[in-house]
C-alpha cells in the first residue's frame, strides 16, 4: 500500500516533465495519469485501506489516505480525464498538458497531506500551474486575470505560512492536530489563507472573474477540483479539532447565500457557474462527514456544465433563450443542473440530504433557502428552449472530444447516485421536490426577465485585498468569542 501510494503520487510529476521528451504522446500520457487517479480513488472507496505515512517525525510531516481522500482524488481523476478528452483535438501544446498534469499531481498531494507545511508547498505549486494555464492564450486579458489570481493567492498564502509557523512554535509540529493547541492568531491566519484559496465568503470573490475568463477546459479544472484544495484542509482540521466546526459552519452558511445571490442575478453563463461554485463550496464545508461525496457530485456536475457552456452559441442567457439547442445537448445540460439543484434520482440529491442531516435546525433552514436559490439559478439552464431539429448551429456537434468528456462526467454522476440510497426517504424526497419546484416557479413567474445585477466593484483587486482584512478581523472575533 505504501509503495503503491508513493508511486501514484510521484507519477504525475514524472510524466508531466517527461511529456517534453515525448511530445507526440502528450495527450495519451496525460489521460493515463488521470486514469490512475480514478483507479486509486475507486480503490479507496470500494476497499478502504487507511494509510498514515510519517515522513519527518520530528516536524509532524505526515501523509494520510482514507475514504475522505478517496472522494476528492476520484473527483480530480474524473474531471482531469474529461478535460483531456475535451482537448484531444484542440491542438493544445505539450506545455498545456505538462501544466495540467503537474496541477493534477499537486491537487492530489493536498488530498493526502495531514500537515500544514506539505499543504503549503502543494498549494504554491497549484498556484503556479493554474496561473500558467489561465495565461495559456497569452492575451492581455488572460495575463491580467492570471496575475490577479496569483497576487491574491500569494497574499493569502503569506498569511497561511505565518500561521503554520505559529502552530509549529506552539506544538513543535506542523501536523493538523497541533491546531487544537495553537494560539488564536495561528488559527486565524491559516483559516484566512484556506478560506481565500477555497473561494469561501467575500474573500473568495476573486473566483467569478478568474473562472469565467479562463479558457473553457481550464474553467472546468478550476471549478471542478482546484477550489477543493482550499476546502479539504479545512474539512480535515474540523474532523480533527471539532471545536473549530461551528466557526466554519458560520462561514459555510454565509458563503452559500452570498454565492447563490450572485448566481440568481447573473446573465452570463460562465459567471453564473462560477458564482454557483462559491455557493456550493459552502455546502461542501458545512458538514465535514458528507464533504467528500458532496465535492464529488459538485465537481462532476460543474465541470460538465462549464464544458457545455463553452460549446453554446453565446454566453448570454437572454441570447440563448431566443434560439434553440438540440435535445441531446439539452439533456446533457439538464442532468448536471438537476443534480446540483438536488432533484431526486440524481447524485446531488443524496449529497444535499446527507449535508442537511448533519446541520443544526437554524443552519438547516438557511441552507434550505440556499438550495431554493440554487434551483432558481439553474432554471436558467434547465428551461433553455430546445427541439430535435435546430435552426441555430449546434457547436457541440462538431467539437471533437466534447461528447466523450461529457459521457465520462455524466456517466460517473449517474453511477454516484447509487452510493447513498439510504437518503431516499419519503420526507427527503418530498422536501427536495417542493424546493426545486418552488425554485422553478419563482424563476418562471418573477425572475426570468429580471435585469438587476449585484455590484461588481468588490471584485476589483484592491477591494479583494481589503475584504481579506475584514475576514481576518471576523476570524479573530469569532475565535476570541
Amino acid at each position: 500500500m505504501t509503495t503503491l501510494t508513493t508511486i501514484w503520487i510521484a507519477l504525475p510529476f514524472l510524466v508531466g516533465f517527461g511529456i517534453y521528451l515525448l511530445p507526440k504522446l502528450d495527450r495519451a500520457l496525460a489521460l493515463a495519469v488521470a486514469s490512475t487517479s480514478i483507479g486509486y480513488g475507486c480503490w479507496q472507496l470500494l476497499a478502504p485501506a487507511d494509510l498514515t505515512l510519517v515522513l519527518l517525525n520530528r516536524f509532524g510531516v505526515t501523509l494520510m489516505v482514507d475514504s475522505l481522500s478517496g472522494f476528492f482524488i476520484l473527483t480530480n481523476g474524473l474531471v482531469t480525464a474529461a478535460v483531456m478528452l475535451y482537448c484531444w483535438q484542440k491542438g493544445k501544446s505539450a506545455f498545456f498538458y505538462t501544466q495540467a498534469i503537474i496541477l493534477h499531481g499537486s491537487v492530489n498531494s493536498v488530498f493526502i497531506c495531514a500537515d500544514f507545511i506539505s499543504v503549503y508547498v502543494a498549494l504554491e505549486v497549484i498556484s503556479i500551474a493554474a496561473f500558467l494555464l489561465i495565461t495559456y492564450p497569452r492575451s492581455n486579458r488572460s495575463i491580467w486575470v492570471g496575475l490577479r489570481y496569483l497576487f491574491v493567492s500569494n497574499t493569502a498564502m503569506l498569511f497561511y505560512l505565518i500561521g503554520a509557523v505559529l502552530v509549529y512554535q506552539a506544538s513543535k509540529s506542523f501536523a493538523f492536530a497541533g491546531l487544537g493547541a495553537a494560539p488564536t492568531e495561528a488559527v486565524a491566519f491559516i483559516f484566512l489563507g484556506l478560506l481565500t484559496k477555497g473561494g469561501i465568503f467575500v474573500s473568495g470573490l476573486w473566483l467569478p472573474l478568474t473562472h469565467s475568463e479562463a479558457e473553457t477546459p481550464v474553467s472546468a479544472l478550476l471549478s471542478g477540483v482546484v477550489v477543493n484544495t482550499g476546502i479539504f484542509p479545512l474539512v480535515r482540521c474540523a474532523l480533527m479539532v471539532p471545536e473549530l466546526l461551528p466557526m466554519l459552519q458560520a462561514f459555510s452558511v454565509a458563503t452559500a447565500l452570498l454565492g447563490v445571490s450572485y448566481a440568481i442575478l447573473e446573465k452570463d453563463t460562465k459567471r453564473m457557474l462560477a458564482a454557483s461554485t462559491i455557493s456550493q463550496l459552502g455546502f461542501v464545508l458545512a458538514a465535514p462527514a458528507a464533504a467528500g461525496f458532496y465535492a464529488l457530485t459538485h465537481g462532476l456536475a460543474k465541470a460538465a456544465l462549464f464544458l457545455i457552456a463553452g460549446s453554446l452559441p453565446s454566453r448570454n442567457f437572454q441570447t440563448l433563450q431566443a434560439q434553440f439547442i438540440s435535445r441531446k445537448l439539452g439533456l446533457a445540460i439538464a442532468i448536471p443542473s438537476l443534480s446540483i439543484s438536488g432533484f431526486p434520482l440524481f447524485a446531488g440529491f443524496g449529497a444535499k440530504a446527507l449535508t442537511l442531516k448533519d446541520l443544526a435546525p437554524p443552519q438547516m433552514v438557511v441552507m434550505t433557502v440556499a438550495s431554493l436559490g440554487t434551483a432558481i439559478a439553474f432554471s436558467k439552464f434547465i428551461f433553455l428552449p430546445f427541439k430535435t431539429q435546430t435552426i441555430a448551429v449546434d457547436i457541440a456537434k462538431s467539437a471533437s472530444g466534447f461528447w466523450g468528456a461529457i459521457m465520462v462526467l455524466l456517466g460517473a454522476l449517474i453511477i454516484a447516485t447509487g452510493l447513498h440510497l439510504e437518503t431516499y426517504q419519503m420526507g427527503n424526497i418530498i422536501k427536495a421536490i417542493l424546493t426545486v419546484s418552488l425554485g422553478w416557479l419563482v424563476y418562471r413567474l418573477f425572475l426570468k426577465d429580471l435585469c438587476l445585477q449585484l455590484p461588481k466593484g468588490i471584485e476589483r483587486l484592491e477591494n479583494l485585498i481589503g475584504v481579506m482584512s475584514l475576514v481576518l478581523v471576523s476570524l479573530f472575533g469569532m475565535l476570541l468569542a
